[in-house]
């Protein structure tokens, strides 16, 4: 793992993401990963109720690979290879067990 960063602020960064019908989802951004020179994003679902609720409830972890077009635009994208998945998902696990014991 070359580059970990996981966002300190008390409220991360918002992301509004549209999928392949065209609807928009808000996910706040928690860390961003670099694994074997290729970038990733670790969201979850946003929602004003949940940011008020419980910080130890269990939320659903998104992890969107770092992808561009031909024009250079930045896109967020499925892991579709299960080892590439494995490596994604252990990296996050380190960076949060870290953050967990400090």
């Amino acid at each position: 793992m070359d580059n970990e960063e996981i966002f300190d602020d008390e409220e991360f960064p918002i992301l509004v993401l549209v999928d392949e019908d065209g609807e928009e989802h808000e996910f706040e951004l928690l860390a961003e990963l670099e694994v074997e020179d290729q970038n990733y994003r670790v969201l979850i679902p946003y929602s004003e109720e949940e940011a008020s609720d419980d910080e130890d409830e269990e939320v659903e972890v998104v992890i969107l690979k770092v992808v561009y077009d031909e024009e250079g635009n930045e896109y967020l994208g499925d892991i579709e290879d299960d080892e590439e998945w494995e490596k994604v998902a252990d990296a996050w696990q380190e960076l949060a067990d870290g953050e967990e014991e400090s």
